[in-house]
C-alpha cells in the first residue's frame, strides 16, 4: 500500500457508531450524526443503518452528494450566507429536505426575501450560544424572539453546541456543560413557544456532551460527529480510549537522524494537518501518537514534529536504526480526525476479515 494513507478500522468504528446510537436511544432522542468529520458515504450509510435520523452537515457541496446518494433529511448547521440562498434553493426543489439556520435578523431577512422571490418556503432553525464558545443568539435575549417573529412559520426549532466542552476533561464538568447546553436550548425554545410561535425542534449535542448527559428533557434530537472516528482530542477528553480511535494514518520510515533519537517517516503536517488540538490539554501528542503496524501505540513514541511531507518521532535511549529499520510501516493516531480525514481524498478501510476497501471522501466546498 502506498503511504501515507488514512485507515479505517471498519469493526472499531461499527462499535463507536453502536455506542452513540445506543446513547441517544437511552436518552430517548433521535440522532442526526454531524457528517463532516468523515464526509464518506460507507460511513454514513452504517450510521443511517444503527438507526440515525437524517444528517447534520458543514456545507452545501456535502449535502448535495449525500442528497444524490438518497438522503432526503438534512440540515445545514453553519449560518446562512445569502449568496449561498440559489444553491439552497437548488436543493430544495429536488427533493431535499434541506433545513438552514440563523442567529441574525439580517440572515432571517434574507432567507424570507429570497424566499417570497423565488415562491420557496425554507425550513429554518435558530442558532442558539449556550456557552459563548462560537455563535448564536442568547436563550434570554431579546433578539431571540424578534428573529422568531420575523421568521413566523418558516421557524421550525432551534439549535446549539457545547464547544466549550472540548476544554474540559472530568466527568462531572462534562456532565455540567451537558446540562447547560440542554437547559439552554430548551429555555429558548420555551420562550419562542410562550410568544405563541412554533419551535418544534430542540437539538443540541457535540460527542463531548452526549456521551455525558445525564438527560436529555425537552430536547428532540442529539447532533455528534467525531464519535464514528473519535481522536487524540476526544481520549484526553476522557470520552474514548486509544483502543476506540478507527482512524489512524499508515506511514513509511524513511530515514534516521540516530544520534537524536529521530525517526524519520513520510507522514509530515499534509497527512496529519497542522491541527495541535492536545496541545492544550492535559496530555500533549505533538502531531500524533504513534503506534506500530497492527495500531498497538508504542509508549513514549510521538510524532514530536512535522514539515510538509516528513514526521519526526522522536524515542529517547533507543537505537531507532535498529528497531525501526528502513521501510518500516507504522500507524498514527491523529489529533483530530476531522482535520486528518480532509487531507486525503479517500480511505482504505479495513474490514473485520482482513480484506481492504477503498472508500472515497468528499472534499472541498
Amino acid at each position: 500500500m502506498e503511504t501515507p494513507a488514512a485507515l479505517i478500522d471498519s469493526v472499531k468504528m461499527q462499535r463507536n457508531i453502536q455506542r452513540m446510537q445506543q446513547r441517544a436511544d437511552a436518552l430517548g432522542v433521535q440522532l442526526r450524526p454531524h457528517v463532516k468529520t468523515h464526509k464518506c458515504a460507507e460511513v454514513v450509510a452504517a450510521q443511517i443503518a444503527a438507526g440515525a435520523s437524517g444528517i447534520t452537515v458543514s456545507t452545501l457541496k456535502e449535502a448535495e452528494y449525500f442528497f444524490a446518494l438518497g438522503i432526503h433529511d438534512i440540515l445545514y448547521a453553519v449560518a446562512m450566507a445569502p449568496h449561498k440562498l440559489p444553491q439552497a434553493l437548488t436543493l430544495r426543489r429536488r427533493g431535499c429536505g434541506l433545513t438552514l439556520i440563523t442567529d441574525s435578523l439580517a440572515g432571517a431577512q434574507a432567507i424570507i426575501d429570497f424566499g417570497r422571490q423565488h415562491d420557496e418556503t425554507f425550513a429554518v432553525m435558530i442558532e442558539i450560544d449556550c456557552d459563548g464558545h462560537r455563535s448564536g443568539v442568547k436563550p434570554h435575549d431579546p433578539l431571540l424572539l424578534d428573529i422568531a417573529r420575523l421568521l413566523g412559520d418558516t421557524l421550525t426549532g432551534v439549535l446549539t453546541h457545547a464547544g466549550e466542552s472540548y476544554g474540559l476533561d472530568t466527568p462531572e464538568a462534562l456532565q455540567a456543560i451537558a446540562e447547560q447546553e440542554r437547559a439552554r436550548c430548551v429555555e429558548a425554545a420555551e420562550r419562542i413557544r410562550a410568544a405563541g410561535l412554533p419551535c418544534a425542534q430542540v437539538s443540541v449535542g457535540s460527542t463531548p456532551t452526549a456521551l455525558s448527559a445525564i438527560s436529555l428533557e425537552g430536547v428532540t434530537e442529539l447532533r455528534a460527529g467525531v464519535y464514528a472516528f473519535f481522536d487524540l482530542v476526544m481520549h484526553n477528553i476522557g470520552v474514548c480510549s486509544t483502543d476506540e480511535l478507527a482512524l489512524s494514518v499508515l506511514t513509511t520510515v524513511i530515514g534516521h537522524q540516530a544520534e537524536k533519537g529521530w525517526i524519520i517517516t513520510d507522514a509530515g503536517w499534509m497527512a496529519m494537518s497542522r491541527d495541535r488540538g492536545t496541545q492544550s490539554q492535559k496530555k500533549d501528542f505533538g502531531y500524533g501518537q504513534v503506534c506500530d503496524e497492527r495500531g498497538t501505540p508504542i509508549e513514549g513514541l510521538l510524532l514530536s514534529s512535522a514539515n510538509q511531507e516528513h514526521g519526526v518521532a522522536h524515542f529517547q535511549g533507543v537505537d531507532v536504526v535498529a528497531q525501526f529499520p528502513l521501510g518500516t510501516r507504522l500507524r498514527i493516531l491523529p489529533n483530530h480526525a476531522c482535520a486528518t480525514g480532509t487531507q486525503f481524498g479517500s480511505y482504505t478501510a479495513v474490514l473485520a476479515n482482513g480484506d481492504l476497501q477503498v472508500w472515497e471522501r468528499l472534499r472541498g466546498w
